[in-house]
């Protein structure tokens, strides 16, 4: 049903910034929580922030401070401004989607890699 198109995964080094977009394909339901997983390497996927379409926002304490989540209603994009990035922010970054039928989504994921 709904598409999740992510972008802006890369390789960048310790304390650089990268902005991370997702954007959601038009479905009849409206989209409710919009937000980022990830998961690194031999580990549980993890959550790293979400938010809500009234704006309210939830991030993992590792991230808090560094991270930004944001959205666009109109385009139903989300968006992860992530900065101070560190070698354990590495992983695959998940783009997740929750429609107002309670029905879930994941996209493809976007590799992040921080390494010097």
């Amino acid at each position: 049903q709904v598409r999740l198109v992510e972008s802006g995964g890369g390789l960048v080094q310790p304390g650089e910034s990268l902005r991370l977009s997702c954007a959601a394909s038009e479905n009849r339901f409206v989209v409710n929580v919009m937000g980022w997983y990830r998961q690194a390497p031999e580990k549980q996927r993890e959550l790293v922030a979400t938010i809500t379409r009234g704006f309210s926002t939830n991030y993992a304490d590792s991230v808090k401070g560094r991270f930004t989540i944001s959205r666009d209603n109109a385009k139903n994009t989300v968006y992860l401004q992530m900065i101070s990035l560190q070698p354990e922010d590495t992983a695959i970054y998940y783009c997740y989607v929750k429609l107002y039928n309670d029905m879930d989504y994941w996209g493809k994921g976007t590799l992040v890699t921080v390494s010097s």
